[in-house]
């Protein structure tokens, strides 16, 4: 016999969401890459060409990249069920994945001070550190797939690009005026986003390259507004 259970419906959620969600992303992704020799904590497929390059050159950071997408893979799953239950629990399901995602980045921040830097990439702190911000930075992941649909990719920016280049090349050539409308909005959603994204991966590498590890610090307080921003109206 089968269990059916009704599917969670979106939360509403403020516009400035996705672009914190991007902009968290792109740092993250970016100081992850840095600290931990090479690993994409946000991107995990990246870790695939990565991993290849390690393996060529010798450098270390294999087994960490070899566990991303698994642990990126169980943490959709296990995020996926649990906005099952969170209803049935009383929580806010949107707002609670994003303390998750808060609470897994305070840890990391703390793994990546304490126990940073990771001149290794396969050392026990390393992994530990490692897999945590991946675990973050899947529930980021499914937290768009399930609540902000309608919105732009915040970890991922290739479809992303490809489609505002799209977009441009149609407003060159000539839109219908209902078709421009919904266009050019859409534009402004993707562009904000790439931007953010963008602005998360500078941010990150120049703390990085002044403050290494102390630059963790931030995406603790990016999730944090992110939670503020899905509090309910006052």
């Amino acid at each position: 016999m089968f269990i059916t259970t009704p599917p969670v419906a979106p939360a509403p959620w403020k516009p400035a969401l996705p672009a914190v969600l991007s902009l968290t992303a792109g740092y993250v992704d970016t100081a992850g890459f840095l600290a931990l020799q090479g690993l994409f904590t946000a991107h995990v497929t990246g870790n695939f060409v990565t991993l290849g390059a390690a393996l060529v050159i010798g450098a270390t950071g294999a087994v960490a990249k070899l566990l991303a997408l698994p642990m990126f893979c169980v943490v959709i799953v296990l995020t996926r069920l649990l906005s099952y239950r969170l209803p049935s629990l009383g929580l806010p399901v949107l707002r609670t994945l994003l303390v998750l995602t808060l609470v897994l980045l305070i840890v990391s921040a703390a793994l990546a001070i304490g126990l940073g830097p990771f001149p290794n990439g396969d050392h026990a702190t390393a992994l530990i550190t490692g897999m945590t911000l991946v675990s973050a930075m899947a529930i980021q992941n499914a937290v768009h797939r399930i609540h902000l649909a309608a919105a732009p990719p915040t970890t991922l920016m290739t479809g992303t690009t490809t489609q505002i280049m799209i977009d441009v090349a149609d407003t060159l050539r000539g839109l219908a005026p209902d078709a421009r409308a919904a266009t050019r909005a859409r534009l402004r959603r993707m562009a904000i986003s790439v931007v953010a994204f963008a602005a998360g991966c500078a941010a990150a590498a120049l703390l990085y390259a002044t403050i290494t590890v102390w630059c963790f610090l931030i995406p603790p307080v990016l999730a944090g507004y992110a939670v503020y921003l899905d509090a309910p109206e006052r």
